[in-house]
């Protein structure tokens, strides 16, 4: 099977133009089915879909996850529509397989009352301790994106009205909500503390670091990780953490899907509709602590 994988490799290399890093991820899939047919005596010819298939539930039971089933399928089925178009097969055994659904990822959420202790536990007497307070209280109360907050400017910001006009995936432009606590952190880190971090050379970025320019995505990350250290909170803490948050907490609240939808700056209503899963599973929960029968 081995001349097969190679010429097949030349054939996505010259033919296909296709980049290295897809040759390597395929020539790894078929040569795991060649060692495989190979601890069976099977030789290239005796794989029909009942072996193939055979070989992916045994990635399956080794760990392999469902996304990783999926490329392999796609794997085996170009390699096994090639070879028949050779006319190397009779026929294509692999165009039967189906690859796996998608695995149903539901996002992590805190609760109201770890969020609570995370914002409490900021000292805004401490330096930069308005800042982070802003920046967390927007993650939340507005659902931002990290790029989303660390390109927020001030002309784009309202804080009598409490918007902020946000540009998000596909450069798309949305208005974000902020809430009363935020619009009070926010303004409190505008009076007292961003003009001190401002240089000649600041721009108009809401949040500035030490030297006066604008938060870089890996600063505002570790700040996030940082502060939820300092409250104690043991989860593995990230932006979108608090982005997960906002929607999960919304929708709990009774607000319609489609509203959430608007205010994630979602373009699809189904990708909003996971957070419909995460509601789910806490009834579920709530249901098997509480109904004497569940």
């Amino acid at each position: 099977m081995q001349r097969e994988i190679d010429a097949f490799i030349r054939f996505l290399a010259i033919e296909r133009g296709l980049s290295d890093a897809y040759q390597l991820s395929v020539r790894q899939t078929l040569e795991a089915l060649a060692t495989w047919a190979a601890g069976r005596n099977q030789p290239l010819a005796d794989l029909g879909t009942e072996e193939l298939a055979e070989f992916l539930g045994r990635r399956r039971t080794q760990g392999s996850k469902a996304s990783s089933l999926r490329v392999a399928v796609v794997h085996l089925k170009i390699f096994f529509r090639w070879l028949a178009a050779r006319q190397s097969l009779p026929m294509d055994p692999a165009e039967p397989l189906l690859a796996p659904r998608p695995e149903e990822n539901l996002p992590e959420t805190l609760d109201t009352a770890t969020i609570g202790r995370l914002l409490a536990s900021i000292d805004t007497t401490r330096p930069l301790g308005r800042r982070d307070l802003a920046m967390l209280e927007l993650f939340y109360a507005a659902g931002l994106r990290l790029s989303e907050l660390c390109h927020a400017r001030l002309e784009h910001y309202d804080p009598h009205e409490g918007f902020l006009r946000v540009t998000g995936k596909g450069n798309k432009t949305r208005v974000a909500r902020v809430g009363g606590s935020a619009m009070r952190a926010i303004a409190g880190y505008l009076d007292n503390e961003r003009a001190t971090l401002v240089t000649r050379r600041t721009s108009s970025h809401i949040f500035l670091s030490v030297r006066g320019g604008p938060l870089s995505p890996d600063r505002a990350r570790q700040i996030v990780k940082r502060r939820a250290a300092a409250a104690g909170i043991d989860s593995r803490m990230y932006p979108h953490l608090l982005r997960h948050s906002f929607a999960t907490h919304l929708l709990e609240g009774g607000a319609d899907l489609r509203v959430i939808q608007e205010l994630l700056g979602h373009a699809d209503i189904s990708t909003t509709q996971i957070y419909t899963h995460v509601d789910r599973a806490r009834l579920k929960s709530v249901h098997r602590k509480f109904h004497p029968r569940a």
